[in-house]
């Protein structure tokens, strides 16, 4: 019932208008916190231990006391639910600034898998074709060589003396997608490739990716899987911006970002938000943390959008991100792909490649950007069937689990790759129920 206004004294206008303003006031600050709140369900809700999710934190706390890391954000969802979510440590170790729930980490690699979304996202609207030739949108591809060994026992050699033949067949847009193009793929052509297509940070994609057509490949395309750090996925960077009609940072604005709320993902960290950035480490032979105050170098570009790691985000925005996929392309609302594009994207598109053939266990493949669990046991992995993932070189990872309807992500700014064998197990021993 609303209160009576005592018939003795009624309040008088300027009273109203600061009852309602501090009205408002609270109210807005009740969405704020609202709006801030990392967690939405109790864990035992959707099947989960929330005393078991408590050993992710003691897995960090380890790895931080041991001075592997400086600090760390973990954060678990189920059933559409987060039910763990936990900043720990220091975003800046030597000025002891805690980490921040909202810190912002370099992606690194874990842009690859938002460059994936973006060309399923031209595929399902006919811009494109995964069997399409990369020359049909970059020319400069048209005659494609491969690198070959003059003396094929200098395999090994930093820079081995090469001759160039051409190619079987050109590239296409799924081999870029499953790095089995040979672009740049760190092998036998590597440093003719720095030589012919220097990549220059000032430049855009417009005008570095055409440069790479020239480069002679590793490898006959489609005949092995080796990792193309940088150019493979920023060609098709490119691809997007041609079919697209937009440069690359606004198509991911406007179509991916926006749409799903990754307020805090973009190529370039703005100016005040800059004391949201975690200082990066490295660990030394010594085994200590020593912070690296420079960008690297081939981070360091506000113009080249790199889809290949260029990225910068949040854990909540890739959680977002992460959490659409597992809804198989959707999220509040929002349509980004169709329901089989995200099968396809999850589905082993390189035959037995991937697994021991590149120096990964059993049971693994490889999607569209992602790697993919086929067999669990065969892979020593506690994903489930059917997961996919897809980690950084500074430590960031993050994998969807449509067996066990969770998606995990861990930001971190060290590399180490244990830690993240170690997190996926606590998160899956804190399952109790389905």
């Amino acid at each position: 019932m609303p209160q009576r206004l005592s018939s003795a004294r009624l309040p008088q206008q300027s009273e109203l208008r600061q009852l309602l303003t501090c009205t408002l006031l609270a109210f807005a600050l009740s969405l704020s916190a609202a709006s801030l709140a990392q967690t939405t369900a109790s864990p035992e809700s959707v099947g989960l231990s929330a005393e078991r999710l408590r050993r992710i934190d003691e897995v960090m706390s380890r790895y931080m006391d041991n001075d592997y890391i400086s600090g760390a954000i973990t954060a678990v969802a189920r059933h559409g639910e987060t039910v763990h979510f936990s900043a720990q440590g220091y975003m800046d170790r030597e000025n002891a600034i805690d980490m921040r729930d909202d810190a912002i980490f370099r992606m690194a690699s874990m842009s690859k898998p938002v460059t994936g979304v973006a060309i399923l996202m031209m595929l399902e609207e006919g811009k494109l074709r995964l069997e399409d030739p990369v020359s049909k949108f970059i020319p400069e591809f048209s005659n494609t060589t491969v690198a070959m060994l003059t003396d094929p026992n200098a395999e090994d050699s930093r820079d081995p003396d090469i001759y160039k033949t051409p190619a079987l067949r050109q590239i296409t847009i799924r081999d870029l997608l499953t790095h089995t193009s040979g672009l740049a793929s760190s092998g036998i052509a590597s440093r003719t490739t720095a030589r012919m297509a220097p990549r220059d940070t000032a430049a855009n994609l417009a005008s570095y990716i055409p440069t790479l057509g020239a480069v002679p490949l590793d490898f006959q395309p489609g005949t092995r899987w080796q990792y193309s750090l940088l150019a493979g996925i920023e060609t098709l960077g490119r691809i997007v911006e041609i079919t697209s009609g937009m440069s690359f940072d606004q198509f991911l604005q406007q179509r991916l970002f926006g749409p799903l709320r990754m307020n805090d993902t973009s190529f370039v960290v703005p100016v005040d938000k800059l004391p949201r950035l975690v200082t990066l480490y490295e660990r030394t032979e010594e085994e200590q943390l020593v912070r690296q105050d420079e960008t690297p170098s081939w981070l360091d570009t506000e113009t080249l959008y790199s889809g290949g790691g260029g990225l910068y985000s949040t854990t909540q925005d890739y959680m977002r991100f992460a959490q659409m996929l597992l809804n198989r392309g959707e999220l509040d609302g929002q349509r980004i792909l169709g329901t089989r594009t995200v099968e396809l994207m999850a589905s082993n598109h390189v035959g037995d490649l991937y697994g021991p053939a590149s120096n990964r266990a059993e049971g693994l493949g490889f999607g569209l950007t992602v790697e993919v669990v086929l067999d669990p046991v065969l892979a020593n992995t506690r994903r489930g069937a059917g997961s996919f993932s897809w980690g950084g070189a500074f430590g960031t990872y993050f994998w969807v689990d449509p067996y066990n309807d969770l998606v995990g992500v861990m930001m971190i700014q060290t590399p180490n790759g244990d830690l993240r064998t170690d997190f996926i197990n606590a998160v899956i021993q804190a399952i109790v129920e389905d």
